[in-house]
C-alpha cells in the first residue's frame, strides 16, 4: 500500500513538474514575443525621430468638396492617430504648394497635375481619392438631340478653364475612350462656365464639361442634361489623387507613410459614411448649402474606393498617361513606363 502511494505521489509530482515547465516555456515564448514587438516598436520610433519632419507641424492643402479628405482627416482625428500634428494651408495652387514644400499633402485632380509633373514639378501621386463621376461631366441643352458622346462628332465642346488645362485634359481623355479623336473629330473651346448656357443658346458651343456641383442645379431646372458614353461607364475612372512632394517622401519615409495613411483612412470613412461626410463637410464650410445635392454627388464619387484596388488605380493612370502622350498633352516624355515611375509611388494604407 505504501509503495503504491509513493508511486502515485511520484507520478503526480512529475506531472506537476512537467506542467510547470510547459507553463514556464510558454511564458518565456510570450515574453520573448512581447520583447520582440516592443523592440520593433522602439526601433521604428527611433528611426522616425531621425527624420527631418519628426515633431514638426505638417501642412495639408485645404481642399473643398471632392478634394476635402485632408480636412476630414484632421476633423476625424486620423492625423492625430498617426502621431502627427497638422494644420491647413491655402495658397494659389495646390500643385505649386506641394512642389515647393509649402504644403506636405493634398488631394488634387490628376488632369491638372500629371502634365506639370512631367515638366519638372517635384510632385508624385501616392494614392487614388475618388472617381470622376460626381465630380465632372459633359452637359448639353435639355432639348438637344445629343444623347451620348457618339453624337458629339463634329460638335464644339467648352472646356471652361482653358485649352491644355484640366477641363481640356479630362474632355480629351473622355473623347479618346469613346473612340473620338479630340484633335480632329470635335472642337474644344474655352468658354467660362457661367456663359456656357448662353453660348449653347446662340450656337457658339454644343456641349460643355462642367463640375457636377454646378451642373446639378441646371439639370434640376430643366435647362441642361448630362450625357455619357454609349455604355454609360465613361466616368467610372480615376479623377482626384493624393499628392506629395517626392523629396519629402525620400527624406521622411515614415512621416510620409503616416500622412498618406491618415488621408486614406479619411477617404475610406467618407466612402463608407456618405451621410455623415456630407454633414461634416457642410459644417466645415467645404461644401455648399444644398444637402441633397451634396449627398448625391458624394455618393457618386465613391470616396476611398480606389484605395482598395491599387492595381485598378495603376491601370487607370497608365491609360491616362497613354492618352495624354497620344494627343500631345505630355510632350516632355514619350515613354509610359518612365512617366509612371515619376507619377505613381503609392504609400500608406487605409487599414
Amino acid at each position: 500500500m505504501k509503495k503504491r502511494l509513493v508511486s502515485v505521489l511520484l507520478c503526480a509530482t512529475m506531472v506537476l513538474s512537467m506542467a510547470a515547465c510547459g507553463s514556464s516555456s510558454k511564458g518565456e515564448e510570450k515574453k520573448e514575443d512581447t520583447q520582440t514587438e516592443t523592440t520593433t516598436d522602439t526601433s521604428d520610433e527611433e528611426a522616425w525621430k531621425k527624420e527631418e519632419a519628426y515633431g514638426k507641424t505638417l501642412k495639408y492643402w485645404i481642399g473643398d468638396s471632392c478634394t476635402s479628405a485632408c480636412g476630414v482627416a484632421e476633423a476625424k482625428g486620423f492625423f492625430e492617430d498617426e502621431g502627427l500634428d497638422v494644420e491647413g494651408f491655402k495658397g494659389d495652387s495646390d500643385i505649386e504648394a506641394i512642389g515647393t514644400g509649402q504644403a506636405d499633402i493634398a488631394i488634387g485632380h490628376i488632369a491638372k497635375a500629371a502634365v506639370p509633373i512631367t515638366n519638372g514639378v517635384n510632385v508624385t501621386f501616392v494614392g487614388g481619392a475618388h472617381l470622376l463621376k460626381g465630380c465632372k461631366a459633359i452637359y448639353v441643352k435639355a432639348d438637344s438631340d445629343i444623347e451620348n458622346y457618339d453624337d458629339l462628332k463634329g460638335k464644339t465642346i467648352s472646356t471652361p478653364n482653358g485649352i491644355a488645362a484640366s477641363d481640356y485634359n479630362i474632355t480629351a481623355r473622355l473623347m479618346l475612350e469613346a473612340g473620338i479623336n479630340p484633335l480632329t473629330d470635335v472642337t474644344l473651346k474655352a468658354v467660362d462656365k457661367e456663359a456656357c448656357v448662353a453660348a449653347m443658346d446662340n450656337g457658339e458651343i454644343d456641349a460643355a464639361l462642367l463640375g457636377e456641383s454646378y451642373g446639378y442645379k441646371l439639370v434640376n431646372q430643366g435647362i441642361l442634361k448630362k450625357i455619357d458614353s454609349k455604355d454609360g461607364n465613361s466616368r467610372n475612372e480615376l479623377c482626384c489623387i493624393i499628392m506629395m512632394n517626392r523629396d519629402f517622401i525620400k527624406k521622411n519615409p515614415i512621416t510620409a507613410t503616416k500622412l498618406a495613411s491618415a488621408v486614406k483612412k479619411a477617404l475610406k470613412w467618407m466612402g463608407e459614411n456618405p451621410e455623415e461626410t456630407t454633414d461634416l463637410l457642410m459644417e466645415l464650410g467645404l461644401e455648399g448649402d444644398d444637402r441633397d445635392q451634396n449627398l448625391a454627388l458624394n455618393k457618386d464619387m465613391e470616396f476611398g474606393l480606389l484605395n482598395f484596388d491599387e492595381q485598378y488605380v495603376t491601370d487607370q493612370m497608365r491609360g491616362i498617361v497613354d492618352d495624354y502622350i497620344e494627343v500631345g498633352l505630355i510632350t516632355a516624355m514619350d515613354d509610359t513606363d518612365e512617366v509612371m515611375d515619376l507619377l505613381w509611388n503609392p504609400i500608406g494604407s487605409a487599414e
